[in-house]
């Protein structure tokens, strides 16, 4: 019984906690996709460095109260900090609306236009981060670091495995959760939510309604960057926030809105905690996992890995892969990319 309780404490160590929070990170990240590709109709490559922008400004921003004595106590000064980021982010992508999207919109361009235009906005957005910022990893957590110690729980529970949960973790699943709630409610509920879905249902009865399309593009971007902002600035938290790691997040961020349903926000969530979970489980290592299990003489010499972390990326490829032949609409039957 003993093993299986150490097995149990070691799987929620590196694949239930960790699962758990990166997947409300990708889940925040692809609602943001879901909903530009369901109100605006186009695929936002420049969303992982929208991301990477919000995040950037909400570290300067605590870096400066930070150099003021200003701190959160226990949590992290980012927190008070990401109003600030979500701010310059959501100016960022108006900006980028009026430069260039409106354009093709005014245009009706095909939305492959759209597409490769926010490539463009892409790699703009990427070098204005590395300009200003570095290229390299910048850390900017701070407070109590941990909730729970493994050595305080391995000296309550008198098991051989600690566990560890860390303060940026569940700051992670309290905000998203927080964060869905009020998406929800905003979208259901409010006057500018319902003109939303009804711009996205039909854009031509929408209009001859009386709902304005300028005021529903302009509030959909502000909710994006707000939901880009904050899925980074709670990545970065957990790991560290690096401009080309935000790049990459783009392959799992779209695996998970295509995997749940494009554009079907219930959808994005799932397929955020499915992606999550998949690249977590198959990257993980279970050598010790199996030998608190298995008899001493069964107990596995190598790692028991089926791929390195290195490959992590590869497994959203694949899964993004598969849905696309065999579900195109997703699991929750999102619109057909």
């Amino acid at each position: 019984m003993v093993d299986i309780l150490n097995a149990l404490v070691l799987f929620s160590n590196f694949v239930l906690i960790p699962g758990l929070a990166y997947g409300a990170q990708l889940a925040l990240g692809a609602l943001g996709v879901t909903l530009i590709y369901a109100v605006l109709r186009f695929s936002n490559f420049a969303h992982g460095d929208l991301m990477a922008f919000g995040t950037m400004a909400t570290i300067l921003v605590t870096w400066w109260f930070q150099s003021m004595g200003i701190s959160f106590g226990v949590l992290p000064t980012a927190l008070l900090a990401l109003p600030f980021g979500i701010a310059i982010a959501a100016v960022m992508s108006l900006f980028m609306d009026r430069a260039v999207y409106s354009f093709y919109r005014k245009k009706r361009a095909a939305p492959v236009t759209f597409v490769i235009a926010s490539v463009g906005v892409m790699f703009i957005l990427n070098g204005v981060v590395r300009l200003i910022i570095g290229p390299d990893d910048q850390r900017f957590a701070d407070g109590e670091r941990f909730i729970v110690r493994a050595r305080d729980f391995e000296a309550w529970s008198g098991l051989s495995e600690g566990l560890a949960l860390r303060s940026t973790q569940a700051i992670t699943l309290v905000v998203a959760i927080l964060i869905v709630i009020a998406l929800f409610w905003f979208l259901n509920r409010t006057r500018m939510g319902k003109a939303m879905r009804a711009y996205s249902d039909n854009e031509d009865l929408a209009l001859l309604s009386g709902i304005d399309p300028a005021r529903v593009v302009m509030v959909t971007w502000i909710i994006a960057a707000a939901l880009a902002t904050i899925a980074g600035v709670l990545y970065g938290l957990d790991k560290s926030f690096k401009p080309f790691t935000y790049f990459q997040l783009l392959l799992p961020i779209f695996a998970a809105a295509i995997v749940g349903g494009i554009g079907n926000p219930v959808g994005a969530i799932a397929g955020g905690f499915v992606i999550a979970f998949s690249e977590v489980t198959v990257t993980y290592a279970y050598k010790r996992f199996l030998g608190h299990l298995l008899p001493e003489n069964l107990a596995p010499d190598g790692l028991v890995q089926l791929l390195s972390t290195d490959y992590k990326f590869a497994v959203s490829f694949v899964i993004l892969v598969v849905v696309l032949l065999f579900r195109p609409t997703g699991l929750f039957r999102g619109k057909v990319i």
